[in-house]
């Protein structure tokens, strides 16, 4: 599995290795050896599975508070996406920075978002499928969400001319600057 290194500490895109033959192929997207060995000794709880019909959807910036905070390792099984994660560690010298990759079924790569971190991404293509392992499992009362548009954030979303689809709730979260300190750098 190669493993680089995004430009904020904490997030990487992860690549695991496809084996093809005139059958298909065959990937090993998951390995907890690898994972403990490259990134980090964890457990994962739950996975999930995310389906958007239309190009343009944004989902997020989702993140869970302390002490339901969710790690989340995210991989594209159909379609492509521009994916995000927010440094929202108060104290870190990152604080309100974003890291950003591609991920597509195409491209078989993986993001790993720990916990601390924001998550959000916008569909490249439609019919696009997204499933994510987390850390811990979904906590209605500790759901929360940075708003898609902060200016502060500065996030270039590759919507083009199209307007964006967005839940109602996606619609209604906060700024960065008016959201409480859940998580600090350590």
């Amino acid at each position: 599995m190669d493993i680089r290194t995004l430009q904020i500490p904490g997030p990487v895109v992860l690549i695991p290795k496809k084996f093809d033959d005139a059958r298909g192929f065959l990937s090993e997207t998951y390995s907890d050896e690898v994972f403990s060995k490259n990134v980090a000794t964890l457990r994962f709880v739950q996975e999930n599975h995310s389906y958007s019909k239309r190009t343009g959807t944004i989902r997020g910036i989702h993140f869970q508070i302390p002490p339901h905070a969710q790690g989340k390792l995210v991989r594209v099984v159909r379609g492509a996406i521009f994916d995000i994660a927010v440094d929202l560690r108060v104290g870190s010298p990152n604080f309100g920075r974003c890291a950003t990759t591609e991920l597509s079924a195409e491209n078989w790569s993986q993001f790993w978002i720990p916990v601390g971190f924001g998550h959000g991404f916008c569909t490249l293509e439609p019919d696009t499928e997204v499933i994510y392992k987390l850390t811990a499992p979904f906590h209605p009362d500790s759901e929360r969400g940075i708003a898609w548009d902060d200016p502060d954030l500065a996030i270039a979303w590759p919507l083009g001319q199209r307007e964006p689809h967005l839940s109602d709730r996606d619609r209604q979260n906060p700024r960065l600057a008016d959201t409480p300190a859940y998580f600090q750098c350590d």
